[in-house]
Parts: C-alpha cells; structure tokens; sequence
C-alpha cells in the first residue's frame, strides 16, 4: 500500500508540473500555483507513508538544530572578512616573491640572467 501511495505522490508531482504546461494560456502565477498544488498534494499523501513520517521528523530535527545556531554579529563577520582579505594579500605578495625568484634563477641557470 505504501508503495502505492508513493507513486501516487510522483504522479501528482508530475500532474502538476504538467498543468504548468497545458496551462501556458493562462498567467504565470496561476501555472506556479498549479505546480504547488500538485507538490501540496504529493507532500500530503508522502506524509501518511512511514517513509514521509521518517523524512517530516529529520526536517523538524533540522529546523531545530538550525535555530541554536549562533549567528556572527555584524562586526564580527566584518572583521572575519577584513581577516580574509589581508591572509589572501599576504599570500598573493608571498606567491609573487617565489615566482619573480624561481624566474631570476631560472634565468641564471640558463645563462640569460643579467
């Protein structure tokens, strides 16, 4: 019977995003609202499948664990970025001494060096 109402749920994902073409008379918005209809109607009849029941509670674990996440405050994220900035020019400057050195050398090696 599950298996039966999971492909009942593609089939009404598939209703809908079929609408949104059958319907291309019609204005936009009503052909995203037949998408969400169908999508509605998928996650409803996926939410009374073990399968629906096991992904609605992980999501609402999710939720839950995104909201004790402690987000930076403005000027911690600035000063992260101010960080950032100044480690990438310092390693750029670093890069650009290695390289002008390993071609001044390169030069002498090979006998074309000032």
């Amino acid at each position: 019977m599950n298996q039966f109402k999971v492909a009942f749920a593609v089939a009404l994902i598939a209703a809908g995003i079929s609408g949104f073409y059958l319907f291309g008379d019609l204005p936009t918005v009503v052909r995203l609202l037949v998408i969400l209809a169908g999508l509605g109607a998928a996650i409803a009849v996926m939410r009374t499948t073990p399968v629906g029941q096991e992904a609605y509670s992980f999501l609402k674990e999710a939720i839950a664990e995104a909201r004790k996440v402690v987000w930076p405050s403005r000027k911690e994220t600035i000063q992260t970025t101010g960080i950032v900035f100044a480690l990438v020019v310092v390693m750029a400057i670093i890069l650009w001494i290695v390289d002008f050195s390993l071609l001044w050398f390169l030069k002498i090696i090979m006998g074309r060096g000032d």
